[in-house]
């Protein structure tokens, strides 16, 4: 087991796009079951509410959410779903909907079980909803670190620089991770990039920082047909190789910036008021 952060708090980061069906939940999955592999303790918040894919590719059923911890008396380990993997999935439900309205004694106690949240995990990852929705927003501008998914299609590109350009207009962060997924190369995956930076460097004041890509591979379609992550069903696979490598840039930096769940929850109620 790794100690990251001498244990200032988890790194949360919201994994989150501009369109659905670009794979942001494998995406997440996978990165998550890498991470994991590599002996960091990870969790995943499950914030995509009624397409509630990450729990399905790994294969297993959340049978507590956030609103049974906050009004139905569930401790922190009921609501923490443990995968064969080794990753655990924490179930939003409609929990959060409620985070505006608690009382003392509610927060009080949501403040006591995400800090055990800081100490049980190096990492959670934020499955948001696609699109900027004022819920998927919350989420994105709460975490302090955000990977952008994209695939080289034009409407992927589109929604997404819409997506960034809503960051940068709220100046809820300086910088995005993005990841190119589902492209047929290295070449069209670094053309697809490429259009991405010079259109926000020319028109943002946001950064996008190259996290990598997947390539279209028949290994991610096997996993997710069988609920097996393909990071472990395919592990030499061209998509588990280069997912691989994502994994190695996310933990390269910047654990220094992890502030931790009990802070990303915090942002959350102040603005879901």
């Amino acid at each position: 087991m790794k100690i990251v952060n001498g244990h200032s708090g988890a790194r949360v980061i919201a994994v989150t796009s501009g369109k659905g069906g670009v794979g942001k939940s494998n995406l997440v999955v996978n990165l998550a079951v890498e991470l994991t592999r590599r002996d960091y303790r990870v969790a995943i918040f499950d914030a995509d509410l009624g397409m509630a894919n990450a729990e399905v590719l790994l294969g297993i059923v959340p049978q507590y959410t956030l609103y049974d911890y906050l009004f139905c008396g569930k401790d922190m380990a009921a609501i923490l779903t443990p995968s064969p993997q080794g990753v655990s999935i924490i179930s939003g439900g409609s929990g959060f909907v409620e985070l505006a309205n608690l009382d003392t004694q509610a927060r009080k106690r949501l403040g006591q079980g995400l800090e055990e949240l800081d100490y049980q995990f190096d990492f959670v990852l934020v499955d948001t909803g696609a699109g900027i929705s004022k819920t998927v927003l919350g989420f994105v501008a709460a975490a302090n670190e955000v990977i952008v998914v994209i695939t080289p299609e034009p409407t992927s590109l589109t929604d997404g620089y819409g997506l960034i350009k809503v960051l940068s207009k709220y100046n809820v962060h300086n910088e995005v991770m993005l990841v190119v997924n589902k492209a047929t190369d290295e070449k069209e995956a670094l053309r697809t990039f490429q259009s991405m930076e010079s259109t926000t460097n020319q028109f943002l004041k946001i950064r996008v920082k190259n996290l990598g890509f997947i390539p279209e591979d028949k290994a991610v379609v096997k996993g997710v047909k069988s609920q097996k992550p393909y990071i472990t069903l395919s592990p030499s696979a061209p998509a588990a190789k280069n997912l691989s490598r994502i994994v190695n840039c996310l933990i390269s930096g910047k654990e220094e910036a992890a502030s931790g769940v009990q802070s990303f929850f915090g942002k959350l109620m102040r603005l879901f008021r």
